[in-house]
């Protein structure tokens, strides 16, 4: 689960409730608000929590902009946190139209520090880039599913036009990990299988992967909606029945 489901809740405490849910990780949002963000000193402190808990750390979500210009030196202290939490992904955003050059030339910029740390950059099916058919522009240069690869947002897609089965298809190797989520028809997040987003379809073409799957409930955005453990009861039945 992502802790954007927990705005302003302490880490050790967010870790817990994953926990009780029977979640296996922690996607910790980097953030200026959060007690995890880009200045933090004491990561070994965040980690020991989470382990704690009986947990990892599946991704850090940051909010970098690929193809905004002059990210290059946020993108590498996005991912040295990584490196010193033990985080095996760092989440970006496309974040603009018609810098596909600008981005892949700032995904290379930083590639070295990616391979030196065995931190994979997972760029997320989101704004300017809402399908895998989009999204593989930034990332199927270099042609490296272990360094730089896709965030499917189970959303964002499917909205877009593009069905899931042609998602999953379009990524094949490319897909580094699954974020669940729903919503009505106008965007407002309901818990797994309220909503409109074809998440059966979407459980179908998972079985087989082996990735990781987070649940993503925006209440740093929609403070009205319910608490994330109403979320997390949905997400776990729909995970009983589709990876079962």
């Amino acid at each position: 689960m992502s802790t954007l489901g927990m705005p302003g809740i302490p880490v050790r405490e967010s870790a817990a409730i994953a926990a009780a849910h029977g979640c296996a990780g922690l996607e910790l949002r980097v953030h200026a608000d959060e007690e995890v963000h880009l200045g933090l000193k004491d990561a070994g402190s965040v980690l020991d929590q989470i382990y704690e808990a009986g947990l990892e750390i599946s991704a850090l979500a940051g909010y970098v902009q690929v193809c905004a210009p002059g990210i290059a030196g946020e993108l590498r202290a996005l991912i040295d946190l990584a490196a010193r939490l033990n985080a095996p992904a760092i989440r970006v955003f496309p974040g603009g139209t018609g810098e596909d050059g600008r981005a892949v030339d700032q995904i290379a910029e930083v590639l070295p520090d990616l391979t030196a740390s065995g931190v994979q950059l997972l760029v997320e099916t989101h704004d300017s880039h809402l399908t895998a058919e989009s999204v593989l522009r930034l990332v199927k240069p270099f042609a490296d599913p272990a360094r730089v690869a896709v965030l499917w947002d189970a959303l964002h897609p499917w909205r877009a036009g593009e069905a899931p089965a042609r998602t999953r298809a379009l990524l094949g190797e490319y897909l580094g990990y699954f974020q669940l989520k729903d919503a009505t028809a106008g965007l407002t997040p309901v818990p797994p299988g309220e909503g409109m987003v074809p998440l059966g379809e979407c459980g179908r073409l998972l079985r087989s992967w082996s990735g990781w799957i987070s649940l993503e409930w925006e209440r740093a955005w929609h403070p009205e909606i319910a608490p994330v453990d109403v979320p997390l009861r949905a997400a776990a039945d729909w995970l009983a029945r589709w990876r079962g």
